[in-house]
């Protein structure tokens, strides 16, 4: 079991942990470190014993609040999952049936006699105009 030294709160200390775990152990003592910095600096120079105890304290506080938001957001994440599986299984809409009128052929007739008419008439007048100039 190695052995190793941390730091907290400018004292030394020698700890053991599990084979491969030293990284784990470094960056958990690097937080009570920082917690143990803030009270320092608040309070000034405190026993051992209890620099320990409350940078501890102040961590267990953040770990609840960290734990209380995880719990929240796996609450909504959970909502969210069911609300997909209910869409995914919900059955799916009827199409819209849209309309489209259709334009009877006969209006299309007239509509094609009305413009013959308009376009002969038109070259009338252009005939009597060219005529009398």
């Amino acid at each position: 079991m190695p052995e190793v030294e941390i730091h907290i709160g400018g004292r030394a200390f020698e700890v053991s942990c599990q084979e491969g775990e030293e990284h784990y152990l470094q960056s958990a003592a690097k937080m009570l470190d920082e917690e143990a910095a803030v009270l320092s600096k608040a309070i000034g120079r405190l026993p051992e014993a209890r620099m320990l105890l409350m940078a501890g304290l102040m961590l267990a506080d953040k770990t609840a609040g960290a734990a209380d938001k995880v719990a929240e957001l796996e609450a909504k994440l959970a909502e969210k999952e069911a609300e997909i599986e209910a869409l995914k299984s919900a059955p799916a809409p009827e199409p819209e049936r849209i309309e489209v009128p259709v334009i009877p052929q006969i209006v299309n007739d007239t509509l094609a006699e009305l413009a013959a008419r308009a376009e002969a008439l038109a070259s009338d007048v252009e005939d009597k105009v060219k005529a009398e100039a």
